[in-house]
């Protein structure tokens, strides 16, 4: 059965986002960047809410980002055509490989695990991981952790007092002291 992981950045204080929205963090640099084109190869769906559907869309038209290198050119011939399902209340449509989700996120995910394939079903945003993680349905979370406390913003783990018992299933240590952690969900 394909695994729902829930995969974001986050600063030591456990925020995806600072106090003012942004996340544009020191430490990102080359190295975390070609870890995080390896992990997108694992994806065969990713299932997002608007604020990161927004987000993403700067990737959506490579021709018009100047500054892009190799390895941002490498991120977005792979995204773009990476199916999307967008969890909306206000959007009426949306671009590219997205689709607006139909159904509930449990009823998405149920008929997505069903489908043929191997690869991820990935989560991202904290407000959707936090419903997925409120039903249960999230197999392993990915952090990438950077090397600044933010104050506030939105929350990487969901604080709804629910206990989880996680085991650790990878780690290392980037030369820019950002530190990727890989938990699988013990059940």
């Amino acid at each position: 059965m394909r695994k729902v992981t829930y995969s974001m950045g986050l600063s030591l204080d456990g925020y995806v986002n600072g106090p003012d929205g942004t996340f544009d963090w020191p430490g990102f640099g080359e190295e975390v960047f070609a870890f995080s084109i390896e992990e997108i190869r694992r994806v065969d769906v990713h299932l997002m809410g608007r604020n990161l559907y927004e987000t993403m869309l700067y990737w959506q038209d490579p021709a018009e980002q100047p500054g892009f290198g190799e390895a941002e050119w490498t991120w977005a011939h792979l995204w773009n055509p990476l199916p999307k399902v967008v969890f909306s209340r206000t959007l009426s449509s949306v671009e590219g490989a997205a689709t607006l989700a139909t159904r509930a996120l449990a009823d998405e995910i149920e008929a997505l695990r069903a489908e043929p394939g191997d690869g991820d079903i990935a989560i991202g945003g904290a407000s959707l991981a936090k419903q997925a993680a409120e039903l249960g349905l999230i197999d392993e979370y990915w952090m990438r952790v950077y090397p600044v406390l933010v104050g506030g913003g939105n929350t990487y783990f969901a604080h709804d007092e629910q206990r989880l018992d996680l085991e650790l299933l990878d780690a290392r240590t980037f030369a820019s002291g950002v530190q990727f952690l890989r938990y699988g969900v013990v059940r």
